[in-house]
């Protein structure tokens, strides 16, 4: 899986961003669960929007998000190659770890 960091918007059509970070499920959670959200988007800024809301219904209280990137080829591995499916057809994807 490869990610470029999106600095430059200039693919054409929705693009299938990979937003890394820390999500949290209860206030004063010192420790958080280290997330990938897999998404079709625009832009960057609609990528975190759409991670963040789909973070928030997945019952996340709040989150900081550390890296966003564009992929550039389909992940070999899973979790990460399901997921990337499902964000070409629209879906947003949130792998958990730990």
């Amino acid at each position: 899986m490869t990610a470029i960091p999106d600095n430059d918007n200039n693919l054409d059509g929705p693009m299938v961003f990979i937003v890394i970070g820390k999500a949290y499920e209860r206030d004063g959670d010192e420790e958080g669960i280290d997330i990938h959200v897999m998404l079709r988007a625009p832009d960057d800024d609609t990528a975190v929007r759409e991670a963040l809301n789909a973070l928030a219904e997945e019952g996340f209280l709040e989150a900081d998000l550390d890296q966003i990137g564009t992929l550039t080829d389909i992940p070999d591995e899973e979790p990460h190659a399901s997921a990337y499916q499902g964000a070409l057809s629209g879906e947003v994807a949130i792998i958990k770890f730990g």
